[in-house]
């Protein structure tokens, strides 16, 4: 277990912000998380988990105790029932799981961060989430010092959260397990349309799970949501505010603003999010409200992309990216009455 004092996390986030922690420690057994864990639980010291950093914006001013950082491996897979250790990179996983000929997760590829933070925040894209075929989660519960298992119906899924995201400070995520199919190499039956269309095929219709992966792989690096070093519109943490969810009648009146606005026949994006609830596009609102690609003038701007990620054009501070943060979700709110919320898990800051 590696030990560092005043460590510099920007460089461990994909947004590359963030002020140094007190002590930063590298974990790459269970164990290891166990046992750093309860020292920081039983001296009282704050605890910062970190996995990929792809959903963390972390203050400049940084974390004033100990950072453990999750490095565990482990990728085992038995039939098509899948264990991945918290530590192991999601989309290195995704890839492999597609090479044994196995459907379920392909159409999450390119989503960077860890195995162990895909329950937490329900990982899911293009017509895909991770809950529907997680089958346990195995964690470490800090309020009762113990490992415990819990099944996929006691994880408290729904739309980019979970029990785990519920309680922050209760439970540390050791391993994950999946159960997945064999459809003979194809596909899941494809449920968002964006993907089907780029595959010229049907919602519902299945493809060689080799060919979804690599679909979805450009329409993501289309978007600057695949991690590239040399590529500012990839220093991100991928959608920064997610999808809202209205109440049928919130979403009446939503769109009595999105028409007195933008013309009757304006009809924004809308799903089924549940009895009583339709979920709209973050994106739209936010490109509807003047928040166009490329939107700022300083070191933290909307992506040239899409309009959904916020970045760091190099030399940004955490402060920075806040500002515009700020900006984009009171436009919003000016403009059609909707307040986003931020997907990111902030570390010493807030909206």
């Amino acid at each position: 277990m590696q030990e560092l004092h005043d460590a510099p996390l920007a460089p461990l986030t994909t947004f590359r912000l963030g002020g140094p922690a007190t002590r930063l420690v590298t974990a790459t057994t269970d164990d290891e998380v166990i046992a750093a864990v309860r020292a920081a639980d039983e001296a009282g010291t704050p605890l910062l988990i970190i996995g990929g950093g792809s959903n963390l914006v972390i203050g400049d001013k940084g974390f004033d105790g100990t950072a453990l950082r999750i490095a565990t491996r482990g990728f085992a897979l038995d039939g098509t029932d899948l264990t991945l250790a918290a530590g192991e990179n999601w989309s290195d996983a995704v890839a492999r799981t597609v090479e044994a000929g196995l459907a379920g997760v392909e159409c999450l590829a390119g989503i960077p961060g860890s195995a162990g933070a895909t329950p937490i925040q329900n990982v899911g894209a293009y017509g895909q989430e991770v809950s529907a075929t997680i089958t346990e989660v195995v964690a470490y519960d800090r309020r009762a010092g113990e490992t415990v298992t819990i099944p996929n119906e006691e994880c408290g899924f729904s739309y980019r959260h979970s029990r785990f995201k519920e309680h922050p400070d209760r439970f540390v995520v050791l391993r994950v397990r999946f159960a997945l199919e064999d459809a003979g190499g194809l596909s899941a039956p494809l449920k968002y349309p964006e993907t089907a269309r780029a595959l010229g095929v049907e919602a519902g219709d299945r493809v060689p799970a080799a060919v979804a992966r690599k679909t979805v792989l450009a329409l993501r690096a289309g978007k600057g949501m695949v991690l590239d070093a040399d590529d500012h519109d990839t220093w991100s943490a991928g959608s920064f505010f997610t999808n809202p969810i209205l109440t049928e009648a919130e979403h009446a009146v939503f769109l009595r603003r999105v028409q007195d606005r933008l013309g009757p026949d304006t009809a924004p994006p809308a799903f089924p999010a549940g009895e009583g609830l339709v979920k709209t596009s973050a994106a739209w609102l936010i490109d509807r409200a003047g928040f166009t690609k490329g939107y700022g003038t300083g070191p933290a701007r909307i992506s040239t992309k899409h309009t959904l990620a916020l970045t760091n054009r190099g030399g940004a501070t955490t402060e920075d990216l806040l500002a515009l943060a700020r900006e984009v979700r009171d436009g919003v709110h000016a403009a059609f009455g909707v307040t986003l919320v931020n997907e990111p898990v902030t570390v010493g800051v807030s909206l």
